[in-house]
């Protein structure tokens, strides 16, 4: 692995867990040398995050951690209530159930440990299989373009609130007892439930899309 990568890795890891705060303003400097590398690499890295739109950088300053604004937010969930809905509806409830029954599990056992980031990224993992499950690999790709923000917004709810990760877990699991029983109109109910309050969990309530829009419906 090159110090580029290293370096990207790094600094990518503390910002989606949350290590960096937003607003933060991170020290080329700083970072080469906790990594032991030239800042020249670490320079590499940050452009490439900014890239992302997770960093915005400032020549003489630093790397400001740019901030999720509600906005932003908003634009997500609505976005993932699109695919994730027409998703669910197209997933072979017999395909995806075991995989969704073994994530819930992880994250049974994540919640015992207290680990809130290692939650969050299972929270991601739960949403994208039955977008994986769906068969529709375009549609995959638009989803997992989507990661690092979806990743940001789930560890910043949980980590300011426990107890939201346990009532998130129950959102899950109600996901999937409709799934086994190939209820499928209970299971897309249930998604729409589930990321409502987790909008309005996250501070992106501002542009709610109702769902029985007919953007919700296009997809259909």
């Amino acid at each position: 692995m090159s110090a580029a990568d290293r370096a990207y890795d790094h600094v990518k890891q503390r910002l989606l867990a949350g290590d960096y705060a937003d607003g933060e303003l991170l020290s080329e400097g700083a970072i080469a040398e906790q990594l032991g590398v030239s800042r020249t690499p670490v320079r590499e890295a940050l452009l490439q995050l900014q890239s992302e739109h997770l960093l915005t950088l400032y020549p003489k300053r630093g790397a400001l951690v740019t901030p999720i604004s509600a906005r932003e937010i908003s634009d997500l969930f609505d976005v993932r209530m699109l695919v994730e809905r027409h998703a669910i509806q197209l997933a072979d409830p017999a395909a995806v159930v075991p995989e969704l029954e073994r994530v819930v599990a992880r994250q049974r056992e994540l919640l015992a440990a207290d680990d809130r980031p290692g939650f969050a990224v299972a929270d991601r993992d739960f949403h994208r299989a039955w977008v994986a499950a769906a068969g529709n690999e375009i549609l995959l790709d638009l989803y997992d373009r989507l990661r690092d923000r979806q990743h940001r917004v789930v560890a910043a709810t949980v980590a300011a609130d426990a107890s939201r990760a346990h009532e998130i877990l129950a959102e899950h699991v109600r996901i999937v007892i409709a799934l086994r029983a190939g209820d499928r109109a209970a299971a897309e109910r249930a998604l729409v439930e589930h990321l409502d309050v987790a909008r309005m969990h996250s501070g992106g309530a501002t542009r709610r899309q109702p769902a029985s829009s007919s953007a919700s419906r296009s997809l259909r």
